[in-house]
């Protein structure tokens, strides 16, 4: 029996390299793709067209293509093109595709991309439609056409800042969700043993899609690694149509990437996402037992992506990360808890000092933007506590100092105060 801490641990090393990985190619796209050239090509329907074959091949997981389909959207992509990325890309790539041949067949790998790129753009038109329900604050609206005269050493330089920037800012915007996700499909790998997927035959290809697709959804599954179990449950008995709902469903959804999700696009984009995967999956199941059905295997060789070195220094950094972010944001709430605390003193002792000015700021996106807002506030002469809120775009400062002398403090830290 796996314990709770090497199921998470296992969680973490399967996680962490392509959450990583996706994370680099959200910032490479974000300083070496133009916006307004990403703004053209992947938005409306023929983006979500784009996005998704541009998905398909990517060797990205259900956690790693986290940050690479937010990172377009910030860099200007439609939320319809995002959405069809995210839906898409964990389910295929180039890896997997081989695989699933290698243990499946290749009538049952071709399916599986066909039915990854549809449910895509299902998805992602679904979203498109939607798209004045969408967020659009995670959007960059600044623009890139202006000329650097900075010198190619210095270029690099603020390339690379840029990019660890932007990175940061991603991985900060959704770390607890990827935390929550992490615990809770440790949970239900303790708790769920394989012969429970093996009892699942005996209910016919729906009674096994769908208690496939429950177990599914919120457990962290990669759409490589995962074949050789697929092979080992259908070669026991499951279903074909039933493993082809575990290796979509699985790979497009979990927990973590639910909450990202539901935190970057909003509530009615998320349950379309989901909808599309549920009834995407089941559908493509029970197509591909009628057209083609059978439990033939290619063959049991092994595939896993195992414990290497990259793997556990990926995790490492991943919980080094995760901790370092905890750690600003208990910083925040204790200075923040702090600031309420002497502005109550103050009002209540009637002083000038309790007198609080708000003003508002443009231009945040994480919990970092956040920090350098507090900062530089606290740093403004006369200023004796700072509070600012992220969701409200807005920063409510206690002390003598003039709103004017704010506002200059706000932007010359980076930030708007229309």
């Amino acid at each position: 029996m796996v314990s709770y801490a090497q199921a998470t641990w296992e969680v973490l090393i399967e996680l962490a390299p392509f959450l990583l990985f996706g994370t680099l190619l959200a910032a490479l796209l974000h300083v070496l793709l133009p916006k307004n050239l990403v703004r053209r090509q992947l938005s409306g329907y023929g983006g979500t067209l784009k996005a998704v074959v541009l998905g398909v091949p990517l060797p990205l997981c259900s956690c790693g293509v986290i940050p690479a389909g937010i990172g377009l959207r910030r860099t200007g992509a439609s939320s319809g093109s995002a959405m069809g990325f995210l839906i898409s890309t964990p389910q295929t790539g180039v890896d997997s595709i081989l695989v699933s041949a290698s243990f499946l067949g290749w009538p049952f790998a071709l399916f599986k991309v066909a039915a990854a790129a549809l449910t895509g753009v299902a998805g992602g038109w679904w979203v498109e439609a939607m798209k004045d329900e969408v967020p659009a604050d995670e959007a960059d609206d600044d623009d890139d056409g202006g000329e650097d005269h900075a010198g190619t050493g210095g270029r690099a330089v603020r390339t690379i800042s840029e990019m660890v920037a932007h990175g940061n800012e991603l991985l900060q915007s959704i770390w607890r969700w990827l935390a929550i996700g992490v615990l809770i499909s440790a949970a239900i790998e303790v708790l769920l043993p394989q012969q429970a997927w093996l009892d699942l035959a005996a209910l016919g290809t729906l009674g096994a899609a769908t208690a496939a697709l429950v177990v599914s959804l919120p457990l962290y599954v990669c759409a490589t690694a995962s074949v050789p179990i697929a092979a080992a449950l259908v070669g026991n008995g499951l279903p074909l149509g039933a493993a082809l709902v575990f290796l979509m469903a699985g790979p497009a959804t979990n927990v973590a990437t639910v909450g990202a999700v539901y935190r970057a696009f909003g509530r009615k984009a998320t349950a379309a996402y989901l909808a599309t995967v549920i009834f995407g999956s089941i559908a493509f199941a029970l197509l591909f037992e009628w057209l083609i059905g059978g439990t033939t295997l290619g063959g049991l060789g092994t595939h896993e992506h195992g414990d290497g070195w990259w793997a556990v220094a990926s995790a490492v950094l991943l919980v080094a990360l995760f901790a370092w972010f905890a750690a600003q944001e208990f910083r925040r709430w204790r200075r923040n808890a702090r600031a309420d605390r002497w502005a109550a003193q103050q009002v209540a002792a009637g002083e000038p000092g309790g007198r609080a000015v708000e003003i508002a700021v443009t231009g945040m996106t994480c919990g970092h933007c956040v920090e350098t807002v507090e900062s530089a506030l606290l740093a403004s002469p006369g200023v004796q506590a700072a509070r600012v809120d992220l969701s409200g775009g807005t920063a409510t400062i206690w002390g003598a100092a003039s709103a004017s002398s704010l506002k200059a403090a706000v932007q010359d830290a980076g930030f708007g105060t229309p």
